[in-house]
């Protein structure tokens, strides 16, 4: 990060590590995915290509994060557990959890066509996530109870509600028709009234799904005579028990003992207060700023293997705004966003009540809508350039009390946008003319601006401020009221309330003119002395 008076806006980031001897659970889960399903026509009440897609995504994430050595799932969410000893981001969990999730959607919509080839995306996916401490083995083992035990009862129930719904019941006729039933009237009303056997359906969609880590032997090279040649590999695969928390599964999974523990006994009914710790999620403070930042992961990589032009490549700087204006478009309680690079910071307003302004559910919202709308616009700017893996993101949620500190956040943030340009160009320009990435280190080591122009000068660029505005200022991307008169003159009718509109410009945001210019940004104007 660049150095400048605005530094100290880094004091407000909260300390989020999970502490050991903790264990790490990160649950995902579908983002209004009963519409979803509904828009994509999912089969009722269990579509077994959507479920495997689901399991195939988890696969993925396990071969991406070796430090995930179990995971389980249903429906529309996903559990990955951690090893007890991981020091995965330092355990930080804002980095944890966005993470898997930003990764997991990726995957979600890039594997999309590979499950569903005849079926059109329709729009982008996005899954919430949040870390879940488990402060023993028991603990752990209570939840994953808990999570059967919730898949048993909603596929029973659904089972039963959309057999009802096939046999001329209205939806809601068919839910009050099950209120209050138990599990044996289910299973009766199952097989009397409509000939299922409910244990005879599918073992996926009764238990769940289950990934776990086995040895295996993989063929790496070949040698001179055409002999494979073979290592050891750790490889995710997809097993099923009517018990994953149950001591005969568990302890006979030798990864799961060396890297978790063993449970003890069997467990019976799950302890309420396990439970209200399982649904605890951290609020973000009252009736201050709320600021979303989410960065590229390894995008240096990322850039390199997808040769985007040095130091600006204009379509991908294109894209993360285009992809930013969708997010202030979907999340209405934005205000304002700032981007540059592979980076853009997202304002929520004061007064938010997002997610009841539960912490984890706002930053995942968003890192996962975010890095949908990443993949599925990647082709729309780089039609000729095939996505070569998986882009992901992480992100954070941080509070400014005032208005003023959210500015100098802001001021921070372009003001490295400003340093980290002037010098990638400089970079480079040296590069190009022939040095070597460490002797172009070498020549710009301790230089100040007015050096950097200088030596600018020498590559034809002889006044760095006529670069293009977007480099050198990022983007911001924010609603603007629109003229009703002008709407109505259109022919649209106003019905006496403002248009708004999203807008995206290349300013400079550190000045207060752009804010007394735009007062409905923060709602105040500032005192210029």
């Amino acid at each position: 990060m660049a150095n400048s008076k605005y530094e100290y806006v880094k004091s407000f980031e909260p300390e989020d590590e999970v502490l050991l001897p903790n264990l790490i659970v990160v649950r995902i889960d579908g983002r209004d995915f009963r519409r979803f399903c509904e828009v994509h026509e999912f089969v009722k009440p269990n579509d077994e290509i959507a479920l495997n897609l689901m399991n195939s995504c988890a696969v993925s994430v396990m071969e991406k994060f070796p430090d995930i050595v179990f995971s389980y799932g249903f429906s529309d969410e996903y559990s990955f557990v951690f090893k007890k000893t991981t020091t995965f981001y330092r355990r930080r969990a804002s980095k944890v959890h966005s993470l898997i999730v930003s990764f997991f959607t990726a995957e979600y919509v890039l594997r999309w066509k590979e499950f569903f080839p005849y079926k059109e995306l329709r729009y982008a996916p996005s899954f919430c996530a949040r870390v879940i401490c488990c402060a023993t083995i028991e603990v752990l083992q209570s939840y994953l109870s808990w999570r059967q035990n919730e898949c048993h009862v909603n596929n029973q129930n659904d089972t039963c509600l959309y057999e009802l719904v096939r046999h001329g019941k209205t939806e809601k006729e068919a839910q009050e028709f099950l209120k209050g039933t138990q599990k044996n009237e289910k299973h009766a009303l199952l097989f009397e009234q409509f000939g299922i056997n409910y244990e005879k359906l599918s073992v996926m969609v009764r238990q769940g799904s289950c990934i776990l880590k086995t040895q295996m032997e993989d063929i790496v090279k070949y040698n001179e005579n055409g002999v494979p040649v073979k290592r050891p590999r750790k490889r995710p695969i997809i097993v099923h028990s009517k018990n994953v928390a149950g001591t005969s599964f568990w302890n006979e999974h030798e990864s799961l003992l060396k890297e978790l523990g063993c449970f003890v006994k069997n467990i019976g009914k799950v302890d309420p207060d396990f439970v209200r710790s399982f649904q605890f999620e951290k609020k973000l403070m009252p009736s201050t700023w709320i600021v979303i930042r989410i960065d590229g992961c390894h995008f240096h990589s990322f850039s390199k293997d997808h040769e985007f032009v040095k130091p600006n490549d204009e379509r991908a700087l294109n894209l993360m705004n285009s992809c930013a204006v969708a997010v202030v478009t979907e999340f209405q309680d934005i205000v304002f966003s700032y981007g540059v690079s592979d980076e853009y910071s997202f304002v929520l307003k004061k007064d938010s009540q997002l997610y009841q302004r539960r912490e984890s559910d706002i930053a995942s919202a968003i890192v996962s809508f975010f890095t949908s709308m990443y993949v599925m616009k990647w082709k729309y700017f780089f039609p000729r350039k095939e996505l070569k893996y998986t882009p992901f993101f992480d992100g954070r949620a941080v509070c400014y009390p005032s208005s003023q500190i959210l500015r100098d956040y802001l001021a921070w943030r372009q003001v490295d946008c400003h340093i980290n340009n002037q010098y990638n160009t400089c970079f480079w320009e040296l590069v190009k003319s022939g040095k070597s990435e460490r002797e172009a280190q070498n020549v710009l080591k301790g230089t100040q601006t007015l050096e950097k122009m200088e030596l600018l000068k020498q590559f034809g660029i002889s006044d760095y401020n006529k670069l293009p505005v977007m480099f050198r200022q990022g983007s911001s991307a924010y609603w603007e009221k629109e003229d009703i008169s002008l709407v109505e003159e259109k022919g649209a009718a106003s019905n006496g309330k403002c248009q708004k509109k999203v807008i995206l410009e290349h300013c400079n945001i550190i000045e207060p003119s752009f804010w007394n210019s735009h007062p409905n940004i923060l709602g105040e104007k500032l005192d210029i002395l």
